[in-house]
């Protein structure tokens, strides 16, 4: 497998995606979601990352996100992941074919260079859940950050104020 390079301390805005094992649409059981926006929120606030925009898909995640300097995009996505698949593990069991594996291995990123590349990863975010035909409009999908967009506050995740 070809090395990935992750460039961080760049002072850019990352696209991050990484998936569920298999690519197997785990985030589609009741508990996953909220489990892993809890460990999204928790390593926001112990790492200080700004977040922009994200969505939950049943196989996979996007975050659009701002590290601060020195933070390791990679170590911290790999603490989401290991922190919510031993939560969701611990609540729900093993997986019925044994392997209690939750996510791959890696993640891919992206680092957005201007404002207009931010908005256009933020879209795409928004509009996956309908390209994807889970719902006719972004704002019925509740696992994103379009509807903090349209004001409302009861949401899932506090997105944080663009300042670039």
């Amino acid at each position: 497998m070809p090395i990935l390079r992750h460039y961080d301390d760049m002072g850019t805005v990352r696209f991050v995606t990484f998936s569920c094992y298999r690519r197997l649409p785990d985030l589609n059981h009741p508990s996953a979601k909220p489990i892993l926006i809890e460990e999204i929120a928790n390593a926001r606030n112990k790492h200080g990352f700004l977040l922009f925009g994200y969505v939950l898909m049943p196989e996979h995640v996007h975050l659009v996100l701002l590290p601060p300097a020195r933070m390791k995009l990679g170590s911290v996505i790999g603490e989401i992941k290991s922190h919510s698949a031993r939560r969701f593990f611990s609540s729900t069991g093993s997986r019925p074919d044994t392997v209690n594996v939750f996510w791959q291995k890696r993640c891919y990123d992206h680092n957005c260079r201007n404002l207009e590349s931010v908005w256009e990863k933020i879209n795409y975010c928004h509009n996956n859940p309908v390209k994807r035909g889970l719902v006719c409009n972004p704002s019925e999908w509740q696992w994103s950050s379009y509807n903090w967009y349209r004001g409302e506050r009861d949401v899932p995740l506090i997105m944080d104020p663009m300042g670039i």
